[in-house]
């Protein structure tokens, strides 16, 4: 499917009594790149939780394709096109690569499969290997092609590149690129790692006790400083 525009209106949730996520307005272009930045227990995994349906909203909107999904259940979510890789990977460890890429096919042919090998070529290496035997980077190679193999209209994204070594956060990072530049998928992306995300994205925004306490273009958010020290807690870029 196309790449989907995501509305989000007057959004709060959180986990039982507890309130992350406070009102937040979000309007993200079909096709666009975003990258969510804040510190860490600001609220940037619990706002893509609830975009997929694993939190408790208290209130608020949310629109993919100009359709209201806030009442769906995630599989529900996810089969409407939004594609939630999430910072847990969550690959079955007891099952093959190629067979934990099966399961991301929903319905396509088998031969789908060498889109994820194309984008990931060392998951065609060890594609009879157990996902208990694969290092962190490949195991989240393996979450991000399972997930892309459903061809998702929105890709949530959350903290892809931790823990990784920088050869494989390179890897990853140019096949979202690849994939943010075909048009097909709207992504947002939650990353430490901030220079990274700034090369990729087109829009940003800043979390802040569960608000976006500032949102504006990769360009605007370096030259604003007090942005990067006060809401990131750092001097500066990394």
């Amino acid at each position: 499917m196309p790449a989907a525009s995501l509305e989000i209106r007057n959004l709060s949730s959180g986990y039982g009594p507890t309130r992350v996520i406070e009102n937040v307005s979000l309007s993200v272009e079909a096709g666009s790149r975003l990258a969510v930045l804040g510190r860490n227990g600001m609220g940037k995994t619990s706002l893509l939780a609830t975009l997929a349906g694993q939190t408790r909203r208290y209130g608020g909107d949310i629109e993919l394709g100009g359709r209201e999904i806030a009442g769906l259940p995630s599989a529900a979510r996810a089969i409407t096109g939004l594609g939630y890789v999430p910072q847990t990977r969550d690959i079955f460890p007891t099952l093959t690569v190629e067979e934990n890429l099966f399961i991301g096919l929903k319905g396509r042919p088998k031969a789908a499969l060498g889109d994820a090998y194309a984008m990931f070529p060392r998951l065609k290496e060890r594609r009879k290997n157990l996902g208990s035997q694969l290092s962190g980077g490949e195991q989240q190679m393996l979450s991000t092609a399972r997930t892309i193999l459903g061809q998702p209209s929105v890709l949530l994204l959350d903290e892809p590149l931790e823990g990784l070594a920088p050869v494989i956060c390179e890897e990853l990072m140019a096949a979202f690129s690849q994939l943010a530049s075909s048009g097909d998928m709207t992504i947002i992306l939650v990353e430490q790692r901030i220079q990274a995300a700034l090369d990729f994205a087109e829009q940003v925004i800043v979390m802040e006790r569960g608000r976006i306490a500032w949102g504006g273009t990769p360009a605007e958010f370096a030259a604003d400083k007090h942005v990067v020290e006060a809401l990131l807690g750092v001097g500066g870029l990394h």
